[in-house]
């Protein structure tokens, strides 16, 4: 379904000089999985995304998506920002609508369409509020339902649950997986978080830092519905923290002095955490 190749991305500043985003990335998604990139702040994890969503054109390489070449935003890909980015002055239902209004689609269909996906996303009762009568976690709900009533063959999902408190990600981590496992859509995740990662993914491809490489890819075979309690979880949880020793080591040293040093098992317990946490 996605198909990079050779992807590498430079960005030209604006007071002269440049810097290396992207170096040689090579990944294949197929059809109907869940993978997650994961990898310390500003290791191109967003600029993947961007490039396969057709926002941004790489350097180097190219991107296809079922055996096309990507030269632009498509409507077989869908993004969901971690901001919600809902019309204040529309209804969830609206707001859900609100693509399917752009394409033409009359109302009555449109709003039948709509309310499938809000019922999906368990909202039935609050498609007549507006974005400032929700939660965080329903207004990131009221986004995914969005996304969904469009029929995309892929979700992007950049970062969605990180401004949410633990108990709010936890939920909709459960319903994410639900909505995966109904529909079936190909999803490439954006996180930095470990065990977002673990818990939704088929597979996990850990970054480098900048420019950012996969450095390594871990698949995470256990059976769905997931279970937090399942030892292997755990297992894949540790095993990438130790793969993301050395990139949060680098991240560390740029910021504080050559001096400082990072011991793999300082880490132990926080795989839970977002990159970076226990420093």
């Amino acid at each position: 379904m996605i198909e990079i190749k050779g992807v590498s991305k430079t960005f030209v500043q604006r007071i002269g000089g440049s810097y290396q985003a992207l170096d040689n990335i090579t990944l294949t998604i197929k059809k109907g999985e869940f993978v997650s990139l994961l990898g310390p702040s500003g290791c191109g994890k967003s600029t993947v995304l961007n490039l396969v969503a057709g926002f941004d054109t790489q350097s180097e390489g190219t991107i296809e998506i079922a055996g096309k070449k990507v030269n632009g935003a498509g409507a077989d890909r869908v993004v969901v920002f971690q901001e919600h980015g809902l019309f204040p002055w529309l209804t969830v239902l609206d707001n859900v609508a609100f693509g399917l209004k752009q394409k033409g689609m009359a109302k009555k269909e449109r709003h039948e369409l709509a309310m499938e996906q809000i019922k999906a996303v368990h909202l039935s009762r609050f498609a007549d509020r507006y974005p400032h009568e929700l939660s965080g976690g329903m207004k990131q709900r009221a986004a995914i339902a969005r996304a969904l009533a469009m029929d995309p063959e892929i979700l992007l999902m950049d970062e969605p649950f990180a401004a949410l408190d633990e108990q709010t990600r936890l939920i909709l981590h459960k319903e994410l997986e639900e909505i995966w496992m109904r529909t079936r859509k190909t999803i490439l995740f954006i996180t930095h978080n470990i065990r977002e990662a673990v818990i939704l993914s088929d597979r996990v491809l850990v970054m480098s830092t900048r420019p950012g490489t996969i450095k390594k890819e871990f698949a995470v075979q256990a059976a769905r519905p997931r279970d937090m309690a399942d030892p292997l979880l755990h297992h894949v949880e540790n095993s990438i923290m130790d793969a993301l020793a050395d990139e949060l080591e680098k991240v560390v040293r740029e910021e504080t002095g050559d001096e400082y040093r990072i011991k793999k098992n300082d880490f132990s317990g926080t795989a839970s955490d977002s990159l970076g946490g226990g420093i």
